[in-house]
């Protein structure tokens, strides 16, 4: 008589916490630290965030803590992303890359349509899903690098049809953030994919004249919008209208200089409490620098060296080329934006619009950010994993 067979099936919640976990037994070095060093900088983010927004959310929204808790939600949305790719093999991420990209371009370019966006500061960057706020271009990110990596790094094999869709593809990214209007985002994308293809070894060619077009495509937009002209003008002397253009910078700069060599303290940022404009979003770092001053400036500028080295580190150990553009692109987007941000705040470049990953306030860059310091972690992951050997292999040696 037959016997029953037993099933081996696991509860579904049993397989979910497992997934879940957040165990590193068997992590390499460069995994563990890298996600230690992202709950850190989340963490301090937090910290930076609440001093910067209690007395502008205390007045306007009844409520101190307003836009803390609001960011709380978008992190705890963005942590299971940011888990979610730490589990997941990379070549299921990067099979499903090019639905992500498809659905957030479709969402950029749907803010053309008249009252479908809202507009902020001259711009229409976000639509409401659901009643909640979703600024496309930055959840656009991730997806970007993970397509990117994926055709780059198998650009020899590609025939020439599959390489000029991935060129028109790459097109409507940039000219539907340009259209927004968004310079500096449409900047960062452009320069991540550039230098994307710079790692993954294409002809010098090739970057070049991309290089010519992206700088010819930013004269265009400056030379067509006057506010990005008045931009340039007020960082090259923002003291000559500190009133008007040069507001921002002026104030930002005033904040940094006061914090002095140890700064006044969390939560006492005096320029936070009415001169210092978009203090929690754009221009955070100058309320970070005035309460903690140069020395605690200088440990978080640290903070980004050590998460950028670890993470080039891993793109080094990579064995596979997608893998290494994967975590080449999550280190440009992580901490090249944190550095653009802090060149603004300090007067070092234009001022622009880029948030300060992890720490400026915004649902969407923050889940953006977290998957992409998960697909980092998942790469130092597999990067450190051991090249599977066949069995045909192994017996070939005795």
């Amino acid at each position: 008589m037959a016997q029953r067979v037993r099933s081996n099936t696991t509860p579904l919640w049993e397989r979910l916490r497992a997934t879940f976990r957040w165990s590193t037994v068997g992590w390499a070095d460069e995994a563990r630290w890298l996600r230690w060093l992202t709950l850190l900088w989340l963490f301090v983010g937090l910290l930076v965030l609440l001093s910067a927004s209690y007395a502008s959310a205390a007045a306007t929204e009844g409520d101190g803590w307003y836009y803390c808790k609001r960011q709380l939600i978008w992190i705890a949305v963005g942590l299971v992303g940011f888990q979610a790719a730490v589990v997941l093999p990379l070549r299921y991420v990067l099979g499903i890359a090019h639905w992500g990209l498809l659905t957030t371009l479709v969402l950029m370019w749907s803010l053309l349509i008249p009252g479908l966006g809202r507009s902020a500061n001259g711009a229409v960057r976000w639509i409401e899903i659901a009643a909640l706020p979703i600024q496309p271009s930055e959840l656009l990110k991730p997806f970007l690098v993970l397509q990117s990596a994926r055709i780059l790094g198998q650009w020899e094999r590609l025939d020439d049809r599959h390489r000029w869709f991935w060129l028109g593809t790459v097109g409507a990214v940039l000219l539907g953030i340009l259209l927004q209007p968004n310079l500096s985002t449409a900047a960062v994308c452009g320069m991540t994919i550039w230098l994307l293809a710079l790692a993954a070894g294409l002809p010098y060619a090739y970057l070049l004249g991309t290089a010519g077009g992206g700088l010819l495509l930013g004269l265009i937009s400056i030379s067509l919008r006057e506010y990005q002209q008045r931009r340039i003008a007020s960082f090259l002397n923002p003291w000559d209208d500190p009133l008007g253009i040069g507001y921002q910078l002026v104030q930002s700069l005033l904040a940094i200089g006061s914090g002095g060599w140890w700064g006044r303290g969390f939560g006492f940022s005096q320029q936070k409490l009415a001169s210092l404009p978009i203090q929690f979003t754009d221009f955070i770092f100058s309320v970070f620098a005035e309460e903690f001053g140069f020395v605690g400036a200088l440990l978080l500028i640290g903070l980004l060296v050590v998460y950028g080295l670890l993470g080039l580190r891993v793109a080094i150990k990579a064995r596979d080329r997608s893998l290494r553009l994967v975590a080449v692109g999550s280190v440009v987007l992580l901490v090249g934006q944190a550095m653009v941000n802090i060149g603004v705040a300090t007067g070092v470049l234009p001022t622009t619009g880029l948030p300060f990953p992890l720490i400026s306030y915004g649902g969407s860059s923050a889940i953006a950010s977290l998957f992409l310091a998960g697909l980092l972690v998942r790469v130092a992951r597999e990067a450190s994993a051991a090249p599977v050997v066949s069995l045909d292999r192994r017996r070939s040696r005795y």
